[in-house]
């Protein structure tokens, strides 16, 4: 048994495809099929039923590519411990964010770690928190930035900063009119909102008891506006389409003339999430989470 045929059970188990684990792997389809025979021979049992067209782990192989994956990640973290000790801030840090933090956060945090070191390669990736959460777990991603509550075995989280939202509107919208907007206020009007899978989504829903009501309605007749991001949210409310809400280090956008958007606070105690960053526990460089996280609490996100 060796680690090469645990990491191919646990790929295949992943892809559920040979061709697909073999690339990642980075081996030929007949080696990665000969060292996942080889083991299932060792062994004594059937990891993998293999049909026609396709592959599915049994229920014992599903134990025990379990046990694998964690043989693997304690391989990476004896590789990580010996390197550590020489500098933790010298290998890449792989650091993952959702959808709505990453494009506005990055910017402002890749020169800042920069500045503190100017060592650490920095591997950035954004994608929805189920998806982080997987990969934080599979030893794929060193940290996340993700938006509170978030729960998970082994991992650790530490609140970054609060961050308000804000109204975005055309500029010539009727709620111009007022000072604050409230809640209420949402359910009032035609509301932009990001496609589901996105935890920012739920929590603008979360605002008005009517706008889950609204929106559940409005999916079942097919008349919902719904966006993959906020900045194609932002072009729809430019273009007229309605009004949306932003965390406040969205808001601000040069691409528009002066005078087609415009926003509006909410009614005080305004609505809010917390940023954090969640890493798991046995990660062995916790110097690198220190002064990432360092770096995340000195980002401008709002200017």
């Amino acid at each position: 048994m060796t680690l090469t045929e645990l990491k191919y059970i646990v790929t295949l188990a992943q892809e559920q495809h040979f061709g697909r684990a073999a690339e990642r792997c980075f081996v030929s389809q007949p080696t990665l099929s000969v060292g996942v025979k080889k083991l299932e021979d060792e062994l004594g049992v059937a990891i993998f039923e293999r049909t026609k067209n396709a592959v599915h782990v049994t229920p014992l192989g599903q134990k025990i590519v379990e046990q694998a994956q964690k043989v693997l990640e304690e391989a990476t973290t004896i590789k990580h411990i010996s390197s550590a000790g020489k500098n933790q801030l010298s290998s890449p840090l792989r650091v993952g964010a959702i959808f709505t933090i990453g494009p506005y956060l990055f910017p402002h945090l890749v020169p800042q770690l920069h500045k503190v070191a100017p060592e650490m390669p920095l591997y950035i990736e954004e994608n929805f928190t189920a998806v982080l959460r997987q990969k934080l777990r599979k030893g794929e991603l060193d940290a996340i930035i993700i938006s509170l509550p978030f729960t998970e075995p082994d991992v650790v989280t530490k609140p970054l900063y609060d961050e308000p939202f804000t109204v975005l509107m055309p500029a010539n919208h009727r709620y111009t009119r007022l000072k604050v907007v409230n809640p209420e206020h949402l359910a009032e009007t035609d509301l932009l909102l990001l496609s589901e899978g996105h935890c920012f989504r739920d929590q603008v829903l979360e605002l008005c008891p009517a706008l889950a009501q609204t929106a559940d309605k409005a999916t079942k007749t097919q008349t919902s506006v719904e966006a993959s991001s906020l900045e194609t949210i932002r072009h729809m409310v430019a273009s007229g389409m309605g009004i949306t809400v932003l965390p406040d280090s969205a808001v601000h956008d040069g691409h528009y003339a002066k005078g087609m958007l415009a926003t509006r606070p909410f009614k005080s105690p305004p609505p809010y999430r917390t940023v954090a960053l969640a890493w798991r526990v046995s990660f062995p460089r916790p110097k690198a989470i220190d002064v990432l996280a360092d770096a995340l609490r000195l980002c401008s996100v709002s200017d």
